[in-house]
């Protein structure tokens, strides 16, 4: 059974001690709200250079820590980057790759994430792989065909068993931080297509555990509509989960839904 996911991408947001106090503040609403069931994973993606100190911050029975990209290259002469065996040492389980900011602000192409997830999973990091159409693609009809490639070209590579460590996230590029969001019935539309372009490649059992996250603004508002789509496993949340109170809030949305 596939599992309901809450995870925050604090992207480049808080200096340490800023990322600590938030995730402290964070780790007690958890702790304090209810006794956290295993149906909801709940993950905090933060800057590099937090890793290690939130990660201390944050009990595993209620979150874990993801990064927020990897190197695509194992190891060497690569100034200012960082591995994924770098990332995995400092105790993170998760990291998120192929961001629409990472494709549109450094040119993060297929044949980048192709190397950047083996490298994650070789060193056994959960990859939240990220997809997503902009507007204009959306305007010319072309979402379906841009996502359907992003997959082919960036996951469809790996095997069944290194598929199951993969969880998908559907961003409409369009529909972050613009505070427009897909309705919940272009996010389910998109979602069933993702499941059954898994189902072709790997079959339905393994497109039936698989968790597709919704990206796009979701927001303590929308985010109730969008959870009880079949298809809309969770969230990858963006601004709201700088909050410790709307962030936490979410999570009790996902797991009430």
């Amino acid at each position: 059974m596939r599992k309901k996911i809450v995870a925050g991408n604090w992207k480049m947001n808080t200096t340490l001690p800023e990322g600590v106090a938030l995730a402290t503040e964070i780790d007690t609403k958890l702790r304090n709200r209810h006794e956290v069931s295993n149906k909801t994973v709940v993950i905090i993606g933060v800057p590099f250079t937090h890793i290690w100190e939130v990660g201390r911050s944050l009990a595993p029975k209620f979150s874990s820590v993801a990064a927020q990209n990897c190197a695509a290259e194992a190891s060497g002469a690569y100034t200012g980057e960082v591995s994924a065996a770098m990332i995995a040492s400092l105790g993170c389980n998760y990291v998120i790759l192929g961001h629409s900011e990472r494709r549109a602000y450094y040119g993060e192409t297929d044949a980048i994430l192709v190397k950047k997830v083996t490298r994650a999973l070789e060193n056994k990091l959960e990859v939240i792989f990220c997809v997503g159409e902009v507007l204009a693609e959306r305007e010319a009809n072309n979402h379906f065909e841009v996502v359907k490639s992003q997959l082919e070209n960036g996951l469809f590579n790996l095997s069944k068993e290194e598929i199951a460590h993969i969880i998908i996230a559907y961003e409409p590029v369009w529909a972050i931080g613009t505070g427009k969001t897909a309705t919940s019935a272009q996010a389910q539309e998109m979602h069933a297509f993702i499941r059954s372009t898994v189902a072709n490649k790997y079959g339905k059992d393994v497109a039936d555990n698989i968790s597709i996250l919704y990206g796009g603004s979701c927001n303590t508002q929308n985010a109730k509509e969008l959870f009880l789509n079949p298809d809309v496993d969770g969230g990858l949340i963006g601004g709201a989960s700088l909050k410790a109170d709307d962030f936490v809030t979410l999570v009790d949305i996902r797991e009430n839904v």
